[in-house]
């Protein structure tokens, strides 16, 4: 295989060639900005709202005006939280879980330090939330909640409909990192009864440094950033126009492509009933039914993440680890810890996230490299004895 197979989509996707073509007029011609009076940079207001609109459309909101361009998912989410709190001055407490990205995570210890209560709240092996013990933590004095609506490592969906209709009821703000679920599953804001909702470009094809934060009209919260007018003062800066007109492009092929997923669906399934079949010291990481159709977290017992990945990549596949091993911590990830994996799989764990370029051929080669990864690493492998095994690996 001479290509890069690619199966990291859940860290970043292939642009769309017709996102690029989008973007392009605005890197080289139209370079004029959307702020000025003369019609050369105020015309490309009108490719702004275009790309506005489109991002609307993809989480179901009524109008543009509640969508704000952002640099990233986590500025979205830094703005959604800090921005709340920055209103609601007299309450004091924030809720999220404990297996958030650390856009939210590192943000609620940073907020801990400043004086503000998080409650954490956990998952159950298989990572589905705890709702019930969410519901009893609300109080009067809760800011805010924040929940991811899918996992960006298992890629398990939370009830984002349900947890959004009680905190309605109680009148607290409602904010979900959706960032892994743009472009895999049908988001709608109102369904979801959420006050805040972060998107990012990269996740759904579109280009990098460019993210949004859906708004709900009457939502309360402050800017973050203080300048100029743009965003409606919510969020001030010179436009990103070539990012933002991409990202809107991105969201409408997105939408058009969401029939596709199903075919993703088969092609990750087919990748992990054959990696689970083919190693008994294999298992799924989260739960099978209730998650994004593009991601498997598959966990290896007695060998490392890491290891895996380097193997992988010689034969020139792309993958991701589902310990932090990669980065050169010796802890397992922050989500499978919480998730209760064992200790012997959890730093051999592997996200595989597939998007609607991959194709069948790719999957088929990276089923028969297998074999030959895990078995040699299972070889040299101190925690592993095959006498004491109750089955080898065996080769698909």
């Amino acid at each position: 295989m001479k290509k890069v197979i690619y199966l990291d989509n859940n860290a970043t996707t292939k642009v769309d060639p017709e996102v690029l073509d989008a973007m392009l007029p605005f890197l080289r011609d139209s370079y004029g900005n959307p702020s000025s009076i003369h019609s050369f940079g105020g015309n490309i207001g009108r490719d702004i709202d275009k790309a506005r609109q489109n991002v609307a459309d993809l989480v179901g909101a009524e109008n543009d005006y509640e969508i704000v361009f952002t640099g990233t998912g986590t500025e979205s989410d830094n703005l959604a939280l800090l921005g709340t709190v920055a209103y609601y001055k007299e309450k004091n407490h924030i809720i999220t879980t404990r297996v958030e990205h650390p856009a939210i995570l590192s943000l609620c210890k940073k907020l801990e330090r400043d004086g503000y209560r998080v409650t954490y709240v956990p998952v159950d092996r298989e990572g589905n939330l705890d709702v019930e013990m969410l519901r009893d933590t609300v109080n009067d004095d809760t800011a805010i909640v924040s929940v991811m609506y899918a996992n960006n490592e298992t890629g398990v969906i939370n009830p984002v409909e349900e947890i959004g209709a009680f905190l309605k009821e109680r009148g607290i703000q409602f904010h979900i990192d959706a960032v892994q679920g743009a472009g895999k599953m049908s988001l709608d804001v109102n369904k979801f009864h959420c006050n805040l909702l972060s998107l990012s470009a990269h996740k759904f094809h579109g280009p990098k440094g460019i993210g949004a934060l859906y708004v709900r009209r009457g939502t309360r919260m402050r800017p973050i950033l203080h300048g100029g007018h743009q965003e409606k003062g919510r969020r001030p800066g010179t436009e990103n126009v070539a990012g933002i007109v991409g990202m809107g492009k991105a969201a409408e092929l997105a939408l058009k492509h969401l029939p596709d997923e199903k075919r993703v669906r088969m092609l990750r399934d087919k990748l992990e009933n054959g990696i689970l079949k083919a190693f008994k010291n294999s298992h799924l990481n989260g739960d099978k039914e209730k998650r994004v159709p593009n991601t498997t977290n598959i966990g290896f017992e007695y060998i490392e993440g890491e290891a895996i990945l380097l193997y992988l990549d010689e034969r020139r596949i792309a993958a991701s680890s589902g310990s932090a091993c990669s980065s050169g911590s010796l802890e397992p990830s922050h989500v499978l810890r919480a998730m209760g994996v064992p200790f012997t799989s959890a730093h051999g764990s592997i996200r595989f996230s597939l998007s609607r370029f991959n194709i069948e051929e790719e999957i088929d080669y990276v089923l028969s490299v297998m074999p030959e990864v895990v078995n040699k690493l299972l070889e040299i492998s101190p925690y592993w004895d095959n006498e004491k095994q109750e089955g080898k690996p065996i080769s698909i």
